[in-house]
């Protein structure tokens, strides 16, 4: 790509990352095209990562830890607070990059980079706040403690759906926690990557005692990806993505005895009891079904309606996926964006051919003509009415379907709920106490995350955010998700003189 953008798109996306501070040198003439879903364009071209290059990145943030660890965690904090601050004065041209790069339409964008702001708030507290507990101990004149140590250096991977987001999730508590960070974007959306470093470089140069490597990138694909995995030196390893995925990178990690935080797949699903307020439930589907054209881990993908009422909630749900605006993102009063590309497009497809193989009525989920050129991929929501739960039903199509079955009693809907291998985030629409209260037992829904009366997408950073079985059972976020990012040492101080053994063994030597 020459220096002056060729297509309009890649004009804005130029001009977007000139006010953010990217060196154009960056995102051109490199060997990795980096296309718009809304178009098609492509908005850049940028050099990936040698093998080499991946190797000292993280040999950089080795020595850097070695260095960064040593600084008080409220110091530490100290840094965050100021990325804090430059993601504020870069929320909109961060957030309008996220919109061309991942199709998001604005108010996502933004809030993508609001979720990085508030993750960066809630660390900076964390600094002084990570705890170790003084344990009771049965030898008198003892005393015991846990202390949580940095963990070292942390690689994250990151997924195209939340380009930037994820990336802020764990460097705010792997900064805190004294630790460096290599980041491996998804090759499909790098230029937030390299515009959220650049708003970062601010930052540590404001703060002025960091040392170089502490925050570093690496571009590429799959073999970039592995490299940041295999590597000895990394101490934990964060990757979002799916499933498959979680099934190559855990038994690589687990074969050096690293870390892993994976945050995998999602076949999340709702329930709609007799007593929901079914105005708040249709909003709630709504926006947890075709939010960010179906493109969430934590998408909304099947539907458990009680047989009462079926006939009154399903078709208003039907009229609103026929009339939501598709299109254009950035234009106004569009509600669902393009998907992120072609093999997407023919993965929804697919699904959507499997459920009318087995006699599924199929509204919806048509290509969308007219917005764009052949690259882009707009595709009208699909609800997909079931029998039976099966089929394409029982796995993640990363696109706006939602399967929509009825049930008759709370066991059975839980018993559906919990039926499929992902296990992340679920929901249940119901007045009743009861039946809440029992969605959110030990008896109800597998998930990771479990809520009532609002859908399972949009979750904030307060709450821990993952999921069991298939998901991959890691959490980012929450209360205590800093223990991930650090190591425990369990600490025996005797004070006394004398030497008392534990569980009352004697071992008697000549003085």
């Amino acid at each position: 790509m020459s220096a002056t953008p060729a297509t309009p798109l890649a004009h804005d996306a130029d001009a977007l990352l000139q006010r953010l501070g990217v060196p154009r040198a960056a995102y051109t003439g490199g060997d990795l095209p980096v296309r718009s879903p809304i178009t098609g364009e492509t908005l850049g071209a940028v050099p990936q990562s040698t093998p080499a290059q991946v190797a000292a990145a993280i040999g950089r943030a080795q020595a850097a830890f070695l260095e960064w660890r040593n600084l008080p965690a409220p110091r530490r904090g100290e840094l965050v607070r100021l990325l804090a601050q430059e993601l504020r004065a870069a929320r909109d041209e961060l957030g309008g990059l996220v919109t061309l790069e991942a199709g998001k339409i604005p108010s996502e964008g933004q809030g993508e980079v609001q979720e990085m702001i508030d993750i960066c708030d809630f660390a900076v507290g964390l600094s002084r706040q990570l705890y170790g507990l003084t344990i009771a101990t049965e030898r008198p004149g003892h005393r015991m403690m846990e202390t949580w140590h940095p963990l070292g250096v942390c690689g994250v991977i990151t997924a195209f759906n939340f380009p930037v987001a994820v990336w802020s999730w764990n460097a705010a508590l792997a900064l805190v926690c004294g630790n460096a960070v290599v980041w491996k974007p998804s090759e499909k959306t790098p230029l937030t990557a390299l515009a959220t470093l650049a708003i970062a470089r601010r930052a540590l140069e404001r703060f002025g005692a960091a040392p170089a490597g502490l925050l570093e990138l690496i571009v590429g694909q799959r073999a970039t990806g592995q490299a940041l995995v295999d590597d000895a030196r990394v101490a934990l390893l964060s990757a979002t993505g799916s499933t498959a995925m979680g099934r190559a990178v855990g038994p690589r990690l687990a074969a050096r005895f690293a870390r892993g935080i994976l945050e995998l797949g999602g076949n999340n699903a709702a329930i709609v009891a007799p007593t929901a307020d079914l105005d708040l439930a249709l909003r709630g589907i709504a926006f947890a079904a075709m939010g960010t054209a179906g493109q969430r881990c934590t998408t909304l993908r099947r539907l458990f309606v009680h047989d009462s009422v079926y006939q009154t909630l399903v078709p208003r749900l039907i009229g609103v996926y026929g009339r939501v605006q598709v299109g254009d993102p950035r234009s106004p009063g569009t509600l669902v964006g393009p998907l992120i590309d072609r093999m997407a497009f023919d993965g929804m497809q697919q699904a959507l051919a499997q459920s009318r193989a087995l006699g599924a009525t199929v509204h919806g989920g048509n290509r969308v003509e007219g917005i764009a050129g052949d690259a882009a991929y707009y595709v009208r929501p699909a609800l997909v009415e079931l029998a039976r739960h099966e089929g394409p039903a029982l796995h993640e199509t990363f696109a706006p379907i939602l399967y929509v079955l009825r049930y008759r009693s709370l066991d059975e809907a839980i018993a559906l709920n919990n039926a499929v291998g992902a296990g992340l985030s679920s929901s249940i629409f119901t007045l009743d106490m009861r039946e809440a209260e029992q969605f959110l037992s030990a008896a109800g829904s597998d998930c990771g995350i479990a809520n009532v009366n609002i859908g399972p997408s949009g979750a904030e950073i307060g709450g821990a955010f993952g999921g069991e079985k298939e998901t991959g059972g890691g959490r980012e976020a929450g209360a205590d998700s800093w223990r991930a990012y650090m190591r425990r040492a369990t600490n025996t101080i005797n004070y006394s003189t004398a030497l008392p053994l534990a569980q009352g063994v004697t071992f008697d030597i000549d003085g």
